[in-house]
């Protein structure tokens, strides 16, 4: 390729040019052209004119609606243009000032002296083309953080040691430093004893994948938490440990994490803490430590369910059994009791053993509410050094018998429910309302099917639409659905927390729920303007997309959501362009808007061979901010071109 031009020299960031007689040229409405050479069968020479990235004609009518006919554009201008075109409610003059400021820093070299009373349409095309001053999503948190974790969907990941596939990949703590950095909240480590059964790894059991030590991956964990949000990390252990080993876990953690590490002062919660009340503070979540050690009753439970069902134990005991089919009216007759007799109302679950242990459970079980005792709140508090129970800040399991038991949302306190992938998607279908109702207050995780060893992921917008709250995904299963969940978790400002819809929250007095199947009227239309790309020819090399012309680009963009909002559409190709100019309208009616992913796809147009993959990006169609708005893309893998970025128009009628 020859040199670049003046023009291309003055290039930042894949935006117009600079200042000086780019800004004449621009206002005169020139198009400066470069030459781009191609090899051809390799005696000949191709050459192809690039033409420079100039303003659509929206923006150009823009400027001149709001500047007043004016060359310059002055901060006032600009402020009402913030106001009325882009739906910045809350810009202020003082932001259109330093907007300006920003500008001239970056694009112009004049003195004070000599600087212009506003900024040209050049100026206005560069704010309106760079993501850090026009971004399409509110870059800060903004959801009300105060309510229980339950309230929010939680960045999740699984098995988040993996290198790579799940039965021979490597296991270490830099995907879990990764993980973090991206706002990844949920950890999940797999607790195994070592060779000499007297330390724990993190690996994969039962496969070929190398262990890497349990205080490794606890130490980056510290170090990395809150790198990129201030909001809770979730460990999440899958616990195959002994008793000796458990200890072992929890004074590892305890030690590693110090004041960092929260966990409740009684064994029982009834509403999880919020978000903001656990800044910068890491929590535990894993089954009751005794379940382990009944690993042989449990494997009894699944070959017999009638098995798995929890018994109320007498005497006022209640059983915290992974089946969690507790019995509610006794808990509510206990409760009435307790009442009467003036003692406090919270209740101690405990693992049950077998039947023929019970009396002598009773006797020993010192974990028990003592009903004689003047001070029970001195009887429920922890230990000053929790043991391994004590660390224990969300109570896990999976359901064992009927599942419509493990769904009870009537329980007296709050847990987590996991359940893979293929037993959720059933749960949908026979369970829906009660897995909505379940997720009001409690946490409900969704995991991959253990056959995906290519650590591919599935659609997340089950989970989503149901209420779950940690949808696990292997973050390094790159594909459109890690796209998605990157793309949901864009919102808040990436913080890995989002605030669900109010709708599959709230208590209906009819007990009737959101039912996602339901033919629901259009509640808005989005519309999407796409008018042109730029910067893959600042990040890629000549050749990328093809070796004998430039590219030939076109967009997909579509929505993921609910079945009815569900679509996807394409504008045209443009042949032989580095900076591809489409400006195609498409229109987008919502009923559930609150659920809906804007997704949105470049590929490079190949006649022989399957399309190029040339950029993405997924955006939460709820979080969008109307107006013309710069739109960066993003690899395979979610990180972000350094130049690639769309012009995009953004419209809710």
């Amino acid at each position: 390729m020859p040199p670049p031009s003046r023009h291309r020299l003055k290039h930042h960031g894949g935006l117009v040019g600079g200042a000086g007689q780019g800004d004449v040229e621009a206002r005169k409405g020139e198009i400066r052209l470069e030459m781009s050479s191609y090899k051809c069968c390799i005696c000949f020479t191709r050459k192809f004119a690039c033409s420079a990235v100039a303003p659509p004609s929206d923006v150009r009518d823009a400027f001149a609606a709001y500047a007043g006919g004016a060359t310059y554009m002055g901060p006032d201008h600009l402020w009402r243009f913030l106001a009325e075109e882009q739906g910045e409610a809350d810009a202020t003059l003082a932001d259109a000032d330093r907007i300006i400021e920003r500008l001239r820093g970056r694009h112009h070299h004049l003195p004070a002296a000599l600087a212009r009373p506003g900024i040209t349409l050049e100026d206005f095309f560069h704010f309106l083309f760079a993501d850090d001053l026009n971004p399409p999503l509110v870059p800060q948190v903004h959801h009300d953080m105060k309510l229980p974790l339950s309230h929010y969907y939680i960045y999740t990941g699984h098995n988040s040691y993996l290198t790579g596939n799940q039965l021979s990949s490597n296991c270490s703590d830099a995907p879990i430093i990764k993980a973090l950095k991206r706002g990844v909240r949920v950890i999940e480590l797999d607790m195994w004893p070592n060779s000499a059964k007297d330390n724990v790894n993190i690996l994969h059991g039962r496969t070929l994948t190398s262990p890497v030590e349990m205080i490794k991956c606890l130490k980056s964990i510290k170090e990395h938490a809150f790198f990129a949000s201030p909001y809770p990390v979730v460990i999440t252990l899958e616990d195959h440990l002994t008793s000796e080993l458990q200890s072992k876990v929890a004074k590892m953690i305890t030690e590693t994490f110090g004041d960092m590490l929260y966990y409740p002062e009684t064994d029982c919660t009834v509403e999880f803490p919020s978000p903001e009340a656990l800044k910068h503070r890491v929590i535990i979540s894993t089954k009751p430590p005794k379940e382990f050690l009944e690993s042989g009753k449990d494997k009894d439970m699944e070959n017999n369910p009638q098995k798995g069902k929890a018994e109320p134990e007498k005497a006022g005991k209640i059983s915290r059994g992974d089946s969690w089919g507790d019995s509610i009216t006794e808990l509510k007759a206990l409760r009435a009791s307790n009442d009467e007799q003036g003692t406090i109302n919270i209740y101690h679950f405990k693992p049950e053993l077998n039947a023929s242990s019970h009396s002598e459970r009773e006797s020993d079980d010192s974990d028990d509410v003592d009903d004689d005792d003047d001070d029970d709140q001195n009887q429920l508090q922890r230990q000053s050094e929790p043991d391994y129970r004590g660390i224990i800040t969300i109570h896990a399991g999976k359901p064992k018998g009927r599942l419509r038991d493990a769904l009870n949302a009537d329980s007296l306190h709050v847990r987590r429910l996991s359940l893979s992938e293929p037993r959720f998607e059933k749960a949908t279908e026979s369970h829906g309302p009660e897995l909505l109702r379940f997720t009001r207050k409690n946490i409900l995780r969704i995991y991959p099917r253990g056959t995906r060893f290519d650590s591919s992921n599935y659609n997340p917008l089950l989970g989503w639409i149901h209420g779950a709250q940690m949808v696990a995904f292997n973050m390094q299963g790159y594909g459109r659905s890690l796209w998605l969940m990157q793309g949901l978790f864009r919102a808040n400002g990436s913080c890995g927390y989002v605030r669900k819809p109010d709708f599959l929250m709230k208590n209906d007095p009819t007990g009737d729920v959101f039912d996602p199947k339901a033919s629901l009227p259009v509640k808005t239309t989005l519309k999407v303007k796409v008018y042109l790309g730029d910067g893959w020819r600042m990040d890629f090399s000549p050749t990328h997309f093809d070796s004998y012309s430039p590219p030939d680009f076109y967009t997909k963009v579509g929505i993921a959501g609910v079945l009815a909002d569900t679509k996807m559409k394409k504008t045209k190709t443009k042949h032989d362009n580095w900076a591809p100019v489409w400006e195609e309208e498409f229109s987008f009616p919502l009923t559930v808007p609150e659920l809906a992913l804007l997704r949105i796809e470049v590929h490079e147009y190949d006649l022989s061979e399957k399309s190029d993959f040339a950029g993405q990006t997924c955006l939460p169609v709820w979080e969008l901010k109307q107006g013309i708005r710069c739109v960066p893309l993003y690899d395979r893998k979610g990180d972000k071109y350094k130049s690639v970025r769309l012009l995009i128009r953004f419209q809710f009628v």
